[in-house]
């Protein structure tokens, strides 16, 4: 294992050296001046003498990028458009089409059109491959073409896009689009209640606050507070969302940083709207940041039952931090700890292996809830309650990177027709259809075991192991390759959630497919029976 060192270089490096303080500013002070001097002078003898024309933009910009991929994935420099789209994901509201888009080099993918906004009346779908907006070929533009997107309200564009391999072209005229933190909420039956909290924008404690009076407004007596696939936000909507459901003066955060100033306590500062509610939250391994304050603290606290699976495990906290020409540096300035003490982050980015890749926690520490339950640190939340259909693996991990499970979906929209959510029923027979199109897919997912073996395999010092054992070799990537398939079979319960999950959004948009959630969500189900069994759901806090 190796140990990673940060390079001191580059502008942006200014504006971490004037947080410092004390003998830790005056000691690195004349080591981060030194390199900045030497980098300075390097930049512009390069630019100035070598053989051919440079782009002294796009050097800094990699140079900036190379430097910071050391640290930690979220430490990143913001160009001005980058600092506007920060804005507008905090803020919640943009003038586009009203789309989730995917950016390729020749083409922008249609993930998921927004029902009623732009996209979605000029006819957009799930799947549609935008080739040109105007005059200009995807292909041909350079940096990322999803900007050409946005635009004034009431602006209109013209798009070509590919639809099972035929081009269409339509017009789209650009609106106001607003980004609900809380896309969701209804009761489940008389007396539970179910919200969606989707992200942690500036809009989350208000939509949520709303949604849990009305809910109570209509009997709930007992609420589901969704958490999964929420990647986390602003961390004063995170405390304020958790201020809902317990009293004011609780700690619910502590961060902590070697710059002084970042290390605070963050508590509760207004009167819970219900700080005795039965309340069960749901997360799983996409439930990140924010959303494992909220969580973890609720679960410190006793607070709530959570159930799902093992939460994503992000425990450091971000600042944007300005710099010249309206740039700015998002920086990893702390980690934060829940109420019981502990830090969730699941993976040491400062210490890598052989690949370079971050190391994960391993060992875990114990910390007690309020009423003496053990929890750990290290590893993401880990629920009380597992649900199976909630957790991941690498296979299904792969079949959505590489967007099987999506183009599957996209091929099922335009072979199937319902009218209604409740018609929708994913048979046996349709999972076998897609296991079939797996096969015939170029779908390539390599698993630890076989990385090893072709490494042992590779290189001319392995010829003297003979024809056999490498024959023996290649028969064992054989047999594991036909493994890979028959393990869909052992993961179908969590990879036919995510293929249901894509189809129901493709026919009755992402509405629908929370509808569907209500009678048919493993983790809605047992949560709903959980908070039915008054004495089971206190023993698991007491």
């Amino acid at each position: 294992m190796k140990k990673i060192v940060s390079k001191k270089v580059l502008v942006p490096i200014i504006a971490i050296a004037f947080l410092f303080v004390g003998s830790s500013y005056k000691s690195d002070f004349f080591e981060i001046a030194k390199q900045i001097e030497i980098f300075t002078t390097l930049f512009k003898e390069l630019n100035m003498n070598y053989v051919d024309e440079t782009n002294p933009a796009e050097l800094m910009d990699t140079a900036i990028k190379n430097m910071l991929e050391e640290l930690d994935p979220y430490t990143k420099f913001l160009n001005e458009q980058d600092v506007e789209t920060y804005r507008i994901n905090n803020a919640g509201e943009y003038s586009g089409i009203g789309a989730m888009v995917r950016s390729f080099d020749d083409k922008l993918l249609i993930i998921e059109p927004h029902q009623g906004y732009p996209a979605d009346k000029a006819g957009l779908k799930a799947g549609d491959e935008i080739v040109q907006i105007g005059d200009i070929k995807v292909a041909d533009f350079e940096d990322n073409a999803s900007e050409l997107l946005k635009g004034a309200n009431g602006s209109t564009i013209n798009v070509s896009y590919k639809r099972q391999g035929k081009l269409n072209t339509t017009s789209i005229t650009r609106e106001g689009i607003e980004v609900d933190a809380v896309p969701f909420f209804k009761m489940i039956d008389n007396k539970t209640g179910y919200i969606v909290l989707a992200k942690f924008n500036a809009k989350a404690t208000e939509q949520t606050k709303s949604a849990l009076l009305d809910l109570k407004g209509k009997g709930a007596e007992k609420i589901i507070l969704d958490l999964r696939g929420n990647p986390g936000g602003l961390l004063s909507e995170a405390i304020n969302v958790t201020n809902l459901f317990v009293p004011k003066g609780e700690l619910v955060v502590t961060t902590k940083s070697k710059v002084k100033k970042f290390n605070r306590e963050y508590h509760t500062n207004n009167q819970a709207v219900d700080e005795e509610i039965p309340l069960v939250v749901l997360v799983n391994g996409s439930s990140a940041s924010a959303s494992e304050i909220v969580s973890g603290s609720l679960q410190d606290l006793d607070r709530a039952v959570i159930m799902g699976a093992r939460s994503f495990g992000k425990g450091l906290v971000q600042r944007p931090l300005k710099l010249t020409y309206g740039t700015q540096l998002k920086v990893t300035i702390s980690r934060y700890y829940t109420s019981s003490g502990r830090c969730i982050q699941s993976l040491d980015y400062w210490n890598r292996d052989e690949s370079g890749n971050a190391v994960r926690n391993t060992t875990f520490n114990d910390f007690t809830t309020r009423n003496g339950r053990k929890v750990q640190d290290g590893g993401g939340i880990l629920p009380d309650i597992e649900v199976a259909t909630s957790k991941t693996n690498d296979l299904t991990l792969a079949l959505l990177q590489n967007n099987i499970i999506f183009d599957y979906a996209t091929n099922y929209h335009y072979t199937h027709t319902y009218n209604n959510v409740g018609d929708f029923k994913f048979t046996d027979a349709d999972f076998n259809a897609f296991k079939n199109y797996v096969k015939k897919s170029n779908f390539s997912f390599e698993t630890k075991a076989e990385q090893a073996i072709k490494k042992a395999l590779s290189g001319d010092e392995n010829d003297f192991l003979g024809s056999d054992v490498k024959d023996s070799y290649k028969t064992l990537l054989a047999n594991i390759e036909k493994g890979k398939i028959n393990a869909i079979d052992k993961y179908q319960s969590e990879i036919q959630k995510n293929l249901e999950d894509e189809i129901v959004k493709r026919y009755f948009y992402r509405d629908g497919l929370y509808q569907y959630y209500l009678n048919n969500d493993d983790a809605i189900l047992a949560a709903t029976e959980l908070l039915s069994n008054n004495s089971k759901y206190s023993a698991i806090l007491k």
